[in-house]
């Protein structure tokens, strides 16, 4: 399997104008005649956004290609790339959907810059909200696969396989402790975005060179300490006012969307994320008298950036 896997995976090197660098990861997702589509994380390439650097690919069997940026999402953390190489093997599609936990899983990638590596371990929970970057507009929101396979810094953007190497997500974040030397490592938390929830951004980056987010309509409190997450305003214009139309009122606190628990607003935006824009959900929440309400929501959509 791991044979199979191993050449639609590729090293990602980020040269800046100003002499710095970084290392990631991709799979070929795509390809032509011509040329090849290599799905990554945002956070890999952003360094060379605007000319600030160049990109180029290693492929498994050592050729190395300059590469293009077609399209990024820094709101789903997820880019895709090109190279002018066609007829690659691209890596074969799972359903993250179907993962489950316990499941075997194998990551591959380039951590710490050391090409064609393999890890494996098992799916240690789904639907894990977890916020990447720094806050503001490289801040993103992954309602992640959590997985013990040990992912380091530059396994970033590879995939992460279900046991018959298909790709069910796209490593993106671990929680780590710094070492002596403050470099992070592995501690057997690992998270990747899933790749049912990917595809379509990929699809659409590669179709428009950009993507879309699907829009509740409201704004949270972030100071409120209960449970769940409180509705401090509501939004209007089209596109913007699913939450309007539904009938959800301010201050009502969602409790659960389609079924899965909110804890906080950052899991609210996390799940809301997880779907497609246009997607009918069903939004629980509990009003100012602390009565529960269910409401039925068709999500709005917006440009992602």
């Amino acid at each position: 399997m791991v044979q199979k896997v191993s050449p639609t995976v590729v090293t990602i090197n980020v040269s800046t104008t100003n002499g710095g660098g970084d290392t990631g990861s991709g799979a070929i997702i795509k390809t032509s005649s011509t040329a090849s589509w290599i799905s990554t994380n945002n956070h890999v390439i952003d360094a060379a956004v605007g000319g600030a650097g160049t990109i180029s690919v290693e492929l498994d069997n050592g050729e190395s290609y300059d590469a293009t940026i077609v399209g990024r999402d820094s709101n789903y953390d997820l880019a895709v790339i090109k190279i002018n190489k066609g007829n690659l093997p691209v890596i074969g599609f799972g359903d993250s959907v179907a993962a489950q936990v316990g499941d075997p899983v194998i990551a591959f990638g380039s951590p710490l810059a050391l090409d064609r590596t393999v890890t494996s371990g098992i799916v240690s929970a789904l639907n894990r909200p977890v916020v990447t970057g720094t806050s503001g507009a490289s801040e993103s929101y992954v309602d992640a696969i959590q997985t013990d396979a040990a992912i380091n810094p530059g396994n970033s953007g590879g995939p992460l396989t279900d046991g018959a190497g298909n790709m069910i997500g796209i490593n993106a974040a671990i929680a780590s402790t710094a070492s002596a030397s403050g470099q992070a490592g592995s501690i057997g938390l690992g998270f990747a975005i899933p790749y049912n929830e990917a595809k379509r951004i990929f699809a659409e980056i590669i179709a428009k060179g950009f993507s879309t987010r699907p829009v509740l309509g409201v704004a949270f409190d972030n100071t409120y300490t209960g449970k769940g997450a409180k509705i401090s305003q509501l939004t209007t214009g089209a596109g913007s006012d699913a939450a309007t139309k539904a009938g959800i009122p301010v201050g009502m606190v969602i409790t659960s969307i389609n079924g899965i628990r909110i804890a906080n607003y950052t899991a609210a935006i996390v799940r809301i994320r997880s779907f497609a824009p246009g997607e009918i959900i069903t939004v629980v929440g509990n009003l100012n008298g602390g009565t529960s309400k269910s409401y039925t929501v068709t999500l709005g959509s917006a440009v992602s950036n």
